[in-house]
């Protein structure tokens, strides 16, 4: 289906408030309901939150780029930029919104908008506001997941790190 040349001449598709006022054309199937969001931390499968995507149906892993992925410690949070943030695409339905916004604290947190992946798809996805990430450490290659791991190597006791603690040393 042809986008329209102007965002503003397309209308909102169908759902809960807030739904389609970014951009056009959201989603998987929006007559049956279905829309896509694009996850890149706690979310993903393996991760804290996942289990609130339950009944959501795994559309593959994806690129967002336009993004900057910062680490806020218990959770990453994206911005517009020139970067990149890799994730998971998910297929939920429409009345699932309200409860996904709940948890990222939708409109406060997080915005939600509707924004094009690496490889075409439109999906939702959970931004942040520069302001919030000035001091947070950027997530270069843009996979959240990883670099947690890795930070967790250095909370681990020091002997497990290959390191002997020596009286009188902080």
């Amino acid at each position: 289906m042809a986008q329209p040349a102007d965002p503003e001449d397309a209308a909102p598709s169908a759902g809960p408030a807030g739904l389609g006022e970014h951009l056009p054309g959201a989603g998987l199937n929006p007559a049956r309901g279905w829309e896509l969001v694009f996850v890149y931390g706690t979310l993903k499968r393996g991760e804290t939150n996942h289990h609130w995507l339950e009944g959501a149906s795994w559309q593959g892993e994806a690129e967002l780029g336009g993004v900057v992925l910062h680490d806020l410690g218990p959770f990453p949070m994206a911005v517009i930029g020139e970067g990149i943030a890799v994730g998971e695409v998910y297929a939920v339905e429409r009345s699932r919104f309200a409860r996904l916004d709940e948890l990222e604290g939708y409109p406060r947190l997080y915005d939600r908008q509707v924004l094009p992946l690496r490889d075409g798809r439109r999906a939702w996805v959970y931004l942040g506001r520069p302001r919030q990430v000035r001091h947070a450490p950027v997530v270069g290659d843009g996979v959240w997941r990883r670099l947690r791991e890795s930070q967790l190597q250095h909370v681990r006791h020091p002997r497990e790190n290959g390191i002997e603690a020596r009286p009188g040393r902080a």
